[in-house]
């Protein structure tokens, strides 16, 4: 790095060779550019936004450039799904991908039932149990069940604290992804609920996914189901995410024959990778 420092430092014009514009043209400034992009390539993301881009017209060129951007997505393993669809501004997708994450906190179940605020908890209340079919994901081994009456629960994301701050909400209004996987047990038919809200600084609704409920007939197979939904150009405003789901047995046996939940997820991500 300080090598490239050097290189740059010794070839950069000064006030007494910037006098012949053909010869700064002709082959030089775009081999500058070439080393200044390099340099802030093995710089921090965010440090080449916040201040390298303040320091001078060439820098700001540079650090807005789009094969800058695109090439730290390639170099850090960020990729397109769908190679025919390009972002419209790469520096957006790089960091909405660096960004991107799992805001639900303990969607598995790992720590019993940490993090999820309780709206209903009917029957038996809510568990959490080992799986009894196995999930897409071999990762997961918990899920989250219900009884013979209505359990819900639910997660209210505050975007600013998870870093989305609100100009940056506003102006960009990132795709939101929500999914949910959900199974019956095959022996009790079950009921299964989901509802996510998109809210301002009041707490009103912005935009709302809230499905038909879903019921499952008593020996349906028993398999996982994912549930998915993409927010689009909701508008400004958006400050929170309020996440609920849950169900019941329609049998009302004692236990917990109800639909099982697991493996949550909300997530502010690239338009291009929905």
């Amino acid at each position: 790095m300080e090598e490239c420092l050097d290189l740059f430092r010794r070839q950069t014009p000064t006030s007494a060779t910037v006098t012949a514009p053909s010869r700064l043209f002709s082959g030089l400034f775009p081999v500058l550019l070439e080393i200044l992009e390099e340099i802030f390539l093995h710089l921090p993301p965010d440090q080449v936004v916040c201040v390298c881009r303040l320091v001078c017209y060439q820098w700001k060129e540079v650090a807005d450039s789009e094969s800058l951007w695109r090439e730290r997505c390639r170099r850090e393993g960020y990729l397109l799904h769908d190679g025919s669809r390009t972002p419209q501004d790469w520096r957006l997708f790089y960091f909405l991908c660096k960004k991107r994450r799992n805001l639900l906190k303990n969607p598995r179940g790992e720590q019993a039932l940490n993090g999820w605020q309780i709206v209903e908890n009917g029957g038996d209340e809510w568990a959490v149990h080992g799986l009894r079919v196995p999930h897409p994901d071999e990762t997961v081994r918990n899920n989250f069940v219900t009884s013979f009456e209505m359990c819900k629960k639910s997660q209210c994301i505050d975007l600013e604290k998870e870093g989305y701050n609100p100009s940056f909400m506003d102006h960009f209004q990132p795709d939101i992804r929500i999914s949910d996987w959900y199974a019956p047990r095959t022996d009790c038919g079950s009921s299964y609920h989901i509802r996510v809200e998109l809210l301002n600084q009041s707490g009103k609704p912005v935009q709302i996914f809230a499905p038909k409920t879903i019921y499952i007939e008593q020996w349906t197979e028993e398999k996982w189901n994912q549930m998915t939904h993409v927010f689009k150009n909701y508008g400004p405003g958006v400050r929170y995410i309020c996440f609920t789901h849950g169900g019941k047995d329609t049998l009302f046996w004692k236990g917990w024959y109800g639909i099982r939940v697991t493996d949550s997820c909300v997530e502010i991500c690239p338009a291009v990778d929905t």
